[in-house]
Formats: C-alpha cells, structure tokens, sequence
C-alpha cells in the first residue's frame, strides 16, 4: 500500500502526498532512556506495508512509511526519533538545573517543539510537549535572573572600569615635576594591564559605553607618556647643563693638585667646595662620576699637604721635648711667692722657649695654651700685689675712714639724746642708723687693712 491508499481499519483520515516511504536505513543501537515498544505502542498503529501513525488524543496522524520491514522495526524506527526528542529535553533540563547559560535555550525549545509538530516520531507527545511548555517557564525564569545578574555585573564592572579611568586621569593631571615617575609610570602600566583583564575576563558592557570609556583612558595614557617625554627631555638638558658646571670646577680643581702653597691652596678648595653644593646635581650616575673625580684632584692636594705636614712634625718632634720640660719649669712658679723673683724666671723661660723653635701642629695649640695659663697666673699676682700698694687706693679708703667715722660719732650723740628725752620711736631710728655705719666701717677697715 502506498501514502495514498487507506488501510482497511484505518479511520477514515487522508495522508498526506508528502509522507513518501523512507529508505530502509542501518538499524541503530537504542539510545540510553530509550522509550519501550510496548509503551510506545499505545500511541501508535503501523499498518503491514510499514506505514506508521501517531495517535494524539484520539486522532491518527501519519508519521511516515517503513517498507520492506515488520512492524516492530517499523515502529522501533519513529521511537527512536521520539526518544532523540527526549534526550534534547532531558540535556536542557539538566542545563536549566545547573543555572548554565539561558541564551540558546529558547531557540532549542523551538526546535524541540518544531520537530514535534512535524509528527515524524512516535510516542506521548502531550507529555513532552507538556514538558517543553514547562521548561519554557523555567528557562524564562533562568533568564530573566541571569539578566539581572548580567545588568548588576555590568553595573559594577562600570565602576571597576571608571575608577580605572579616574585613577589613570588623576596620573595625568599631576604636575611632571611633582611625579615619582618610576612609580607613576608602574602604576599606568598596571592600570593598563588590569583594563584588558577585565575586559577580557569580565562581563562586556555595551559598546558605546565601553568606547567612551576606553577613549578616555586612552586620552589620559597619551596625556602622561606626553608629560613623562618632556619631562626627562627637560631632564635631560639640566643634567646636561649641570655637568658642564661641575665639569669646569673639577678642571679647577685638578689645576690646582700640584701647589704646594698649602694655606693659599687649601682656601682656594674650599671656595671649590662651597661652588659644588651650591651647584645643580646631574644625573645620578654622572653625577657620582664628577664627584669622585672632583675628591680625586684634592686628595692628591691634601694628602701631598699632609706628608709636608708629617715631615715637618718629625723634624719639630724634639723642640716639643724641650718646649713639655719648660712648662713644667713654669708651672712650677705658681703660686706666686715672691713677684720680682718669679718674674725674672719666667722672663727666661720665654726667652728658651722661642729658642726651642717651632713644635708639630698637632700640639702647637696645647703647648701655647698651658704657657700662656702661668703667664695669666703671674699676671694676676702682679695685678693683686699693684691693687694692695696702690696710693690713690689707700687715699680713698682713709678719706671714708674719715668721713664714716665723723658720721658715727653724730649718730652717737643723737642717740644718746634720745635716750634722754624718752623717745622710743626716735631711738630705734638712731640706734638702725648707728648699726648700719658701724657695719661699713668695720668693712672698710678691713679693706684698708689688705692694703697695707
């Protein structure tokens, strides 16, 4: 029997012309879930020429023709099919379980439920249908969270991707000459790696928001190699300029090495120095060159100065022998006893002292000093001993004997008449004014009496 014809206990329903007889096709292993015949029979009727239809709440529609086969593998043929349909679903469920991504999904269950309108499988259509309605609600659902989750996510890759933008406009808007540049230029670069990070790695925000975005992070990078360009190029210059400087004090410098006008010279050094501190630094690197090669030209100076010195102190070694056993000569003169006779001895002291000659530098200083303190000590001696015969001293001093003494006398006498009259206010006053003088006068005759 061919698609036209009808089978003797068939309904009376058509088939239709496009149902051709399939070719005999290489029977399959069944697929795993695989729906049984048995159960896959009550949804459908094969005729004995291998036509097979599929019963749908009581109504035969066609599926197709399986000849030259017997009515189990007629039918075995169409489940197969049916349970292809079944495996998609399963696999979709098991998808929208695992929270995978919902993009596909619809078009999927489109094509699922397609394949089931076309009527070219056997088995409970409704149920999967059924299955696939249900599974639409949940993909929607999955869907319509995973949109929300997507939207936050971009929300917050936005302000991952400003902040980036903000920190890389921040680097370029500082002044060159404020920037630690070997810093800011790690920064940039770590700012630049994280964007393409992210952006390779995180959700995709929409277009014509991340090309803003990137132009101006792209503006700001531009903006800070500009400024990092002229800035070591201006560097560049100065360093250049202060190597000239430095390069014509070490000419100075080296010019100098070789005199031996060791005070003259060694002035002339310092006036170097004092130029170099005050000069601009150069490159680092240069900069420890010009130094070093500055410091070489005045070691050769000075250390030519210091073996002068050295020399110079070994032939004076034995005038500073000489010069330690005369201070001790002098120290022995304090204290003064006698002043013409300590003065005499120190007068020749001075003079084998100048005959001693220079000493090394080192003790010029100390030697000098502890001379010049027994001079100060036989000074002071002399002073005191001018201070106790002084004339005009000891004329003072018995003028206000003089005069002190007159003054007590009076006060006696006016205390002496206060006594007499009674009068107790009157010979406090008296008697204060009588101890007060006689106080000085006591002073004062001592005083006079040093001076004798």
């Amino acid at each position: 029997m061919t698609t036209s014809q009808k089978s003797d206990d068939s309904p009376n329903i058509p088939l239709p012309q496009a149902h051709k007889p399939v070719a005999k096709p290489v029977v399959a292993q069944p697929v795993d879930h695989s729906t049984p015949l048995e159960e896959a029979a009550k949804f459908a009727r094969v005729t004995d020429d291998g036509h097979v239809f599929v019963i749908i709440d009581g109504t035969e529609h066609p599926v197709g023709q399986y000849p030259d086969a017997s009515e189990e593998e007629a039918l075995a043929y169409f489940v197969r099919k049916y349970d292809d349909v079944v495996s998609q679903l399963m696999l979709l469920e098991q998808r929208v379980a695992a929270k995978a991504p919902s993009g596909d999904m619809p078009k999927t269950l489109d094509t699922l439920a397609a394949t089931l309108a076309e009527r070219h499988l056997v088995g409970d259509i409704r149920a999967v249908e059924a299955r696939i309605e249900s599974l639409r609600a949940a993909v929607s659902t999955l869907a319509a969270a995973q949109r929300q989750a997507n939207e936050a996510a971009r929300a917050e890759q936005l302000k991952v991707r400003e902040g980036l933008v903000e920190q890389a406009e921040a680097l370029a808007e500082k002044r060159p000459e404020q920037i630690q540049w070997k810093t800011a230029s790690s920064a940039m670069n770590d700012l630049f790696d994280t964007w393409k990070e992210t952006q390779r790695s995180s959700v995709r925000l929409p277009r014509a928001t991340e090309d803003a975005l990137w132009k101006r992070f792209r503006a700001a990078r531009t903006t800070f190699d500009r400024h990092r360009r002229a800035y070591f190029s201006q560097l560049d210059a100065t360093n250049s300029q202060a190597k000239t400087v430095k390069e014509e004090l070490i000419a100075r410098a080296e010019a100098l090495a070789s005199s031996t006008d060791w005070a003259g010279t060694a002035a002339e050094y310092r006036k170097l120095m004092d130029e170099w501190k005050k000069s601009r630094r150069a490159s680092r690197k240069d900069d420890d060159a010009l130094w070093s090669r500055f410091r070489a030209a005045q070691d050769v100076f000075f250390q030519a100065r210091a073996a002068e010195n050295a020399k110079v102190d070994a032939e004076y070694a034995q005038n500073l022998i000489v010069k330690e056993a005369l201070l001790e000569e002098a120290r022995a003169l304090l204290p003064v006893k006698d002043l013409t006779i300590t003065k005499q001895k120190l007068d020749a002291i001075r003079g084998r002292w100048e005959e001693a000659g220079k000493v090394p530098r080192a003790d010029l200083q100390r030697v000098e000093s502890a001379l010049r303190q027994v001079e100060e000590g036989v000074k002071g001696a002399e002073d005191e001993q001018w201070r106790r015969s002084n004339p005009e001293t000891k004329a003072r001093s018995n003028s206000m004997l003089t005069q002190l003494q007159e003054t007590i006398a009076a006060l006696e006498a006016d205390l002496e008449s206060a006594k007499k009259q009674g009068n107790a206010k009157r010979i406090a006053k008296a008697q204060e004014a009588l101890d007060a003088r006689q106080m000085w006068l006591n002073t004062l005759e001592k005083s006079s009496a040093d001076l004798e």
